[in-house]
């Protein structure tokens, strides 16, 4: 089906035969999106020992940090852009640009281009993911927005496990690591050229509306500050979360006393319980309510988060304790993004998704941070656990503030036909 925007251009729109592709693009776009945002980490200790362009630590800190900075810029202002614009072209767009620029990452001569190259590619990757979530959920009926938004997310870990594996294999060529994003990326990109139906919904509300521009100030109206407020709290805390623990769980680990191979796999378990909290959540959030069950999410984060700051002298346990923590602590911070899409209209969707996303890259960037100076200062263990258990308990608190009931009840989008 074919529709026309008040612009008179023609925008390719879903029908039941173009569903499962919307649902696999946005899928495997978060899932190299997790692929990319990792494989830096992944690769951090090789291009230090191996004094790549004579990096140090430092400049790989520097690195790591401006990658992050432009996935918080590009997650901030892509939103207005994607209700302006269009979901599809900008989400095209935005592969395209980082698929490039990583590509790119291996040619450059000095720790500067690296880092700028670095940067502009996290401006594409903040961008994939609020439009990617958006897309979804409105191709979804809103008795299914949870579910979307959480089995979505399930391509940012999977991403993140194939960076593992190959940077396993080929540590000692670790250039292809960065080749084979790029690449992907384009291919993906073409695909959606041809196959990437516009969201129905933005189609609708374009038309209905006919609104030029959706500014970041609309999401200040009282109509919406309160949600604001809380939303972008719980993103922060939820984002400060998931980041520090994936980049200082090894270390906290190993600071307990645990075994360096013991530390290690973690990680992995507290991953795999993401998955599994993230398919878990999306179901239970879209019978029981997005709101409660987010905040039944974050509750429990606390209590987990709070056992780790105990040596445990049984590795089931400590096991057992770790794989909850992923299964709460990662799809509590997705639940956020499900609540805002089931909360906000199709007209200002991607603007406050886009939003909550930014302020919530800020805390990715913040939780590294003072985690890592608790490990530097000697008392990464038990304080690193007591740290994250007293975040989850504001972004429980943020949850608790949000209105129950969404600010719309215009048509939303229908199951599609098999």
């Amino acid at each position: 089906m074919t529709s026309t925007l008040s612009s008179g251009a023609p925008a390719r729109t879903a029908t039941a035969g173009h569903g499962a592709w919307t649902v696999a693009l946005c899928w495997i776009t978060v899932m190299l999106e997790g692929y990319d945002l990792v494989v830096l980490g992944a690769l951090i200790p090789t291009l230090i020992d191996t004094q790549h362009l004579g990096m140090t630590a430092g400049d790989a800190t520097t690195i790591a940090t401006l990658s992050l900075v432009g996935v918080a810029i590009g997650a901030v202002c892509v939103g207005p852009l994607a209700d302006r614009l269009g979901r599809r072209r900008l989400l095209i767009g935005s592969v395209v640009l980082f698929s490039v620029f990583t590509f790119l990452i291996p040619l450059a001569g000095s720790v500067t281009m690296f880092a700028v190259l670095r940067l502009v590619a996290g401006l594409g990757l903040g961008a994939c993911m609020p439009v990617s979530l958006t897309m979804m959920a409105e191709h979804m009926p809103a008795s299914r927005r949870a579910r979307a938004s959480t089995l979505t997310m399930t391509g940012y870990h999977t991403g993140a496990v194939i960076t593992s594996l190959l940077a396993l294999q080929f540590t000692g060529n670790w250039h292809l690591l960065f080749y084979v994003a790029g690449a992907a990326g384009l291919v993906v990109a073409a695909v959606q050229w041809f196959r990437l139906p516009e969201s129905e919904a933005f189609v609708q509300a374009k038309q209905a509306t006919d609104t030029q521009r959706v500014p970041l100030t609309e999401l200040l109206k009282p109509a919406y500050l309160r949600a604001g407020i809380g939303i972008w709290v719980a993103s922060f805390m939820g984002l400060l979360l998931v980041y520090g623990l994936n980049t200082w769980l090894p270390k906290l680990m190993n600071d307990a006393g645990y075994p360096v191979p013991t530390a290690v796999t973690q990680l992995l378990i507290l991953n795999v319980g993401g998955v599994v909290g993230l398919v878990i959540g999306g179901f239970v959030a879209d019978r029981r309510g997005i709101k409660g069950t987010t905040l039944g999410w974050f509750g429990a984060s606390v209590l987990m988060l709070a056992c780790l700051s105990i040596k445990m002298s049984s590795n089931l346990m400590l096991n057992t304790v770790v794989f909850f923590t992923g299964v709460f602590v990662f799809s509590a911070m997705v639940l956020v993004y499900a609540y805002v899409t089931h909360y906000y209209p199709a007209p200002v969707r991607s603007t406050a998704l886009g939003s909550a996303s930014g302020i919530g890259r800020i805390g990715s960037i913040v939780g590294p941070t003072i985690t890592g100076a608790l490990v530097t200062a000697g008392i990464g263990h038990p304080w690193g656990f007591y740290f994250f258990a007293a975040v989850a308990v504001l972004g429980f608190l943020a949850v608790l503030t949000l209105p129950r009931r969404p600010r719309h009840t215009e048509p939303e989008a229908v199951e599609p036909a098999a």
